[in-house]
């Protein structure tokens, strides 16, 4: 094909270096830096995407059914749909409530989570996450226990074995209502957890579903269900059969996603901002591109005017300068993606960029390198060159081959 030929000879065949030269090798440089900032800040952004996802997802369950209060019999019903499903691993009901704790002069009001001790995935939520003490909620010997946070622990002046009190908000009304003496439950702390989410660490206390349900005034009632999936992406898919299947009761179901969607929707704003502007350099290299291939089709007029007086077509000439346009979008992506994709490696394996333990819940700058985002930021990439190289082809077809040839 003569015409990639002959483009391909203008970018490289320069006796000297001249202005236009200059102009089409900072658009090459432009496109590069713009397509290796894209890829190393969406891989960022992707790194910790999933730091984030991965702290909540072991925290909380994959799914979750609630309702004000679910009986034995409805958690039955959804518990034979749910043994029914092979996308189901694991699904235990729990006990979740407000209540006041109280250990001399001190008080917290949060949130408390009566949780069954025989499932495991249930235990191993808070029992991982242990830093003093270890997971004993059973209260068989007739103590009740409870575990508590890291701050939660300092705030009341609590530790391992302490007794603390504690009383819900409906033991509140009842005594109110019956004008009777309040009661309180007492609790033996049997384990101090800690984790780096401080809303969840502020806010959560964990016991047995039984203790829960006596401290709630439930009976043998319970808050929802929560399921543990074989694979998270199944989440949605399993969200839809429920409410095809309960769809008329009072459920509410949340999948991992809707449990923290604002979160996940900031998250999803800030990469749209970075893929927005940081395109704004690929689009000033691309206005470059389209002015160099400008001053290139007035410097080849000449050669124009002599290609077109030997029979080339009008469509040959026009595919030259397109050619042109597209060499320079091509060079300038794939040297992008080389360099981002290099110093996403140096960051991954060397670690170029620490960070400070002591401060953030990781040492090191999270990188995670997705093929959709390389092949979306390529595209957009050749797509912008593509276009900005257009309208120098179309300007080269206006020149006459009378005015060009002339004073030859």
């Amino acid at each position: 094909m003569f015409e990639y030929f002959i483009s391909k000879r203008y970018l490289r065949s320069k006796h000297k270096l001249s202005f236009i030269s200059i102009i089409s090798v900072l658009s090459t440089l432009g496109v590069t830096i713009g397509v290796a900032a894209l890829i190393i800040v969406l891989s960022v952004l992707n790194g910790f995407g999933s730091i984030v996802t991965k702290m909540l997802i072991n925290f909380d369950p994959h799914l979750r059914i609630t309702s004000s209060q679910l009986s034995q019999s409805d958690v039955s019903e959804i518990g034979t749909f749910l043994n029914n499903s092979d996308k189901v691993k694991s699904f235990a009901a729990y006990a979740e409530g407000k209540i006041i704790l109280m250990k001399k002069e001190s008080i917290e009001i949060l949130n408390i989570k009566g949780i069954p001790t025989y499932d495991e995935a249930s235990r191993n939520r808070v029992k991982d996450r242990l830093l003093y003490g270890k997971f004993d909620l059973d209260n068989t010997d007739g103590t009740d226990k409870i575990i508590i946070s890291m701050p939660i622990a300092l705030r009341l002046s609590a530790r391992i074995g302490d007794t603390i009190f504690a009383t819900s908000a409906a033991q509140i009304k009842n005594t109110i209502t019956r004008m009777s003496i309040p009661q309180a439950k007492k609790l033996v702390v049997t384990g101090i957890y800690e984790i780096s989410n401080k809303e969840y660490a502020l806010e959560y206390t964990f016991t047995s579903l039984n203790t829960a349900q006596q401290l709630l005034n439930m009976k043998n009632n319970v808050t929802g269900i929560e399921v543990v999936l074989n694979d998270i992406d199944d989440s949605d898919e399993l969200k839809n059969d429920l409410q095809k299947n309960f769809g008329n009761s009072a459920y509410n179901i949340y999948t991992w996603y809707d449990l923290h969607k604002d979160l996940y929707r900031v998250m999803l704003i800030e990469r749209w901002a970075a893929y927005i502007l940081l395109s704004l350099i690929i689009a000033v290299a691309v206005f470059n591109i389209l002015s160099s291939l400008t001053m290139s089709v007035l410097e080849k007029k000449k050669d124009i005017g002599v290609l077109r007086s030997m029979g080339t077509k009008s469509t040959s000439i026009k595919k030259i300068f397109m050619f042109e346009g597209i060499l320079i979008g091509i060079i300038g992506t794939i040297s992008g993606v080389l360099l981002g994709l290099f110093i996403c490696f140096l960051q991954i394996q060397y670690n170029i960029y620490p960070l400070d333990a002591s401060k953030f819940v990781i040492d090191s700058l999270p990188i995670e390198i997705r093929i959709s985002d390389i092949i979306a930021v390529s595209l957009m990439s050749l797509f912008l060159t593509f276009f900005a190289s257009k309208y120098p082809a179309k300007k080269a077809l206006e020149i006459k081959i009378i005015d060009a040839i002339k004073w030859e």
